[in-house]
């Protein structure tokens, strides 16, 4: 009998993927897939039970495939009247299926029509094939699949999670025995929870020794269809195998959390905890959200390309997919986000970054719908009038309101938000496992197990940081009335960048002055934003006449200030214990991120620059899931170059805390 699914897979061509032309091996049998997934994956678990009553419960797979396993295990908790309340699915795939490919291979195995159901949700949500974790929504938040696009090898390391249950998948060791070798059960090892389970179809010796030598005990049962046996087990080291444990639940059995700051940052968090049933208190100095540098008028929103796919635009990568995800859902929930229409286009600075950044673009292979390279002409046509030079068109880019984005999550939050604002926020004190806020006048205003401090340039003074080293930026922005200038079809970013809202008017932008705080108007400002735009948009070399001083009460703009990182990167994640690490100092001389002492129930999220945008989604997601315990949204290594307490370890490295 020929397999149904043979053909579907040599078919898979390179569509932009950046992985594979093709994959190197079929996966065995898709005839009784479904029924297989049960046998290996589920009962081999011994699931549905095990999740049953949890709060959380989390798969690790290695390899996702076609996505059987995940749509079965899907299937399974959906059917399940006592499901655990919130189900991670993280799987690593070397060589993603296109999304065409992904329906047509589902369209020849899905013989369930709930199952077939589920993949086409799945495919509808499908990420755009480029490298990294990308994290999946379903079912209210409820399900979440964490797909992360890389060589499991080099991925698996990087997580960080504490896993319930393995799917050992990925074809036969004879076929990727790179998948199975010992680092990567050493890996599997390192993120297993207390109990965790494993199944495999594959009996090999190999594997077997691996399993035992890396803590997992295994016996054979029977197997399924042309495999006669199959392994199960349970994580059950006989002597220390790793040296950090893995994330443990939140353990308090108060679920409120106090956020500083309604702002992008703040605004996200609070829809991050609350989507997860947390009541938040909401701390705001002004007398609604969104009204410092979160008050522009608009902000834009788009990867980063780099030559060397830098830290900055993994993570901004990363970010920007996972915000796209949130604003689509915030609106499918009814919320109104005012932004433009998609697509923004970069124009590079020369001619050298022309070529830099288009073999950048080659080189990674990134999909059409994630960046395309433009030539001077065709990004004239995409902006509708003449360019100095051309760039790269990103086609799901654009510009946003961020007021209206901080007023659809605090929304989102519904009656689990408590909204305070005219608060200003002085400092913190812990007592027990409580928090207390104190205002400027001394008065205690609030009490939680949590606290999140999303105040931008206040945030490492209340938090009490000496190793923070932000500074502030002052913005100054100018718009331009209709008519001044021809209207533009996009956003156009470069030294400058022009932006055409809803009511004719153009914003340009911004001035970049470092550690300035006046907050007036100026026109030489408003000159420098012209002047840049123009370098770009020749046909804006006229509207600078509307800057001259006789002219200057036309212009009309706003000056905010950003705060910044002498890094760049934004502060994320739990905060660390200061005092107990200048006491340890000597000892922490060597640490690693995971060997700092922390802040019980305290965490950052500020820094974020001109970029708040696309990092605040994620920002707010990590710092929910460190919270709760779950996996992590984005690799350990890149959550450790965001992390607040990256200075600290620094200045221990170098011997210069005590």
């Amino acid at each position: 009998m020929t397999d149904p699914l043979i053909p579907a897979v040599l078919a898979f061509r390179d569509n932009g993927n950046p992985f594979s032309p093709l994959y190197d091996d079929i996966y065995h049998s898709a005839v009784g897939a479904l029924e297989q997934a049960h046998h290996v994956f589920l009962r081999g678990n011994a699931l549905p039970g095990r999740w049953q009553g949890r709060r959380t419960f989390t798969v690790l797979e290695t390899g996702f495939g076609m996505g059987i396993n995940f749509l079965v295990t899907w299937a399974a908790w959906r059917a399940d009247p006592s499901r655990c309340e919130r189900l991670h699915f993280v799987s690593v795939e070397k060589h993603p299926f296109s999304t065409a490919d992904l329906r047509r291979v589902h369209a020849t195995t899905l013989s369930d029509p709930q199952i077939a159901g589920l993949g086409d949700t799945l495919a509808n949500a499908w990420p755009m094939l480029v490298p990294g974790a990308h994290r999946l929504e379903f079912d209210e938040g409820r399900v979440v699949l964490t797909l992360i696009f890389a060589d499991a090898a080099d991925s698996l390391p990087t997580l960080r999670l504490r896993a319930d249950a393995f799917y050992l998948d990925g074809f036969a060791p004879a076929k990727n025995p790179e998948l199975w070798s010992p680092a990567i059960f050493k890996a599997l090892a390192r993120v297993a929870g207390e109990g965790a389970t494993f199944a495999t179809y594959s009996s090999a010796g190999d594997i077997k020794r691996a399993l035992t030598q890396c803590g997992f005990e295994y016996r054979k049962v029977d197997g399924f269809g042309w495999k006669r046996a199959m392994l199960v087990g349970h994580f059950a080291p006989r002597w220390r195998v790793r040296r950090h444990e893995p994330p443990a639940p939140f353990a308090h059995a108060q679920r409120h959390a106090v956020v500083i700051g309604a702002g992008l940052a703040g605004c996200a968090v609070i829809e991050r905890l609350a989507a997860r049933g947390w009541c938040v208190t909401s701390l705001e100095r002004h007398a609604s959200v969104a009204q410092d540098a979160s008050g522009n008028p608009a902000g834009v929103f788009h990867p980063m390309i780099s030559r060397d796919d830098s830290v900055a635009s993994r993570v901004t990568r990363a970010g920007f997919l996972y915000a796209l995800n949130r604003w689509a859902a915030l609106e499918h929930a009814g919320h109104r986000l005012v932004r433009g229409a998609p697509g923004l286009l970069q124009i590079a600075g020369d001619d050298d970054e022309t070529r830099a950044i288009g073999d950048a673009i080659a080189t990674f292979r990134y999909p059409s719908d994630y960046v395309t390279p433009v030539s001077t002409r065709d990004a004239a046509a995409l902006a509708g009038m003449p360019l100095a030079r051309g760039g790269w068109f990103f086609p799901q880019g654009g510009w946003i309101d961020p007021a209206s984005l901080c007023a659809a999550q605090f929304a989102a939050a519904g009656e689990r938000l408590e909204r305070r604002f005219g608060v200003e926020v002085a400092r913190l004190e812990r007592s027990g496992e409580q928090w207390t806020v104190f205002d400027i006048a001394g008065n205690a205003v609030a009490r939680a197990p949590v606290v999140i401090v999303a105040g931008a340039h206040e945030a490492a003074r209340i938090a009490g940081l000496r190793h923070a080293p932000t500074r502030s930026i002052r913005g100054q922005l100018t718009l331009l009335p209709p008519g001044a200038v021809a209207p533009l079809a996009l956003p156009v970013i470069g030294e400058g960048y022009a932006v055409p809202l809803t009511n004719g008017v153009t914003l340009t932008g911004a001035t970049y002055e470092l550690d300035d705080p006046d907050t007036s108007l100026r026109v030489d400002g408003h000159r420098e934003n012209i002047e840049r735009v123009a370098q770009m948009l020749p046909a804006f070399a006229h509207a600078i006449d509307a800057a001259q001083p006789t002219a200057a009460g036309e212009l009309a703009g706003r000056v905010a200030f950003r705060c910044v990182t002498s890094d760049r990167m934004p502060m994320i994640g739990q905060l660390a214990d200061e005092t107990t690490a200048a006491r340890d100092a000597a000892r922490l001389r060597g640490a690693w991120p995971l060997d700092l002492p922390r802040m019980d129930g305290l965490y950052g999220a500020f820094a974020y620059g001109s970029r708040g945008l696309v990092w605040a989604a994620l920002g707010a997601e990590l710092i929910a899931s460190q919270i709760e315990g779950e996996p992590w949204p984005l690799e350990r290594d890149l959550a450790e170059d965001i992390d607040p307490a990256r200075f600290l370890l620094r200045a221990l490295r170098q011997g210069t805390v005590g």
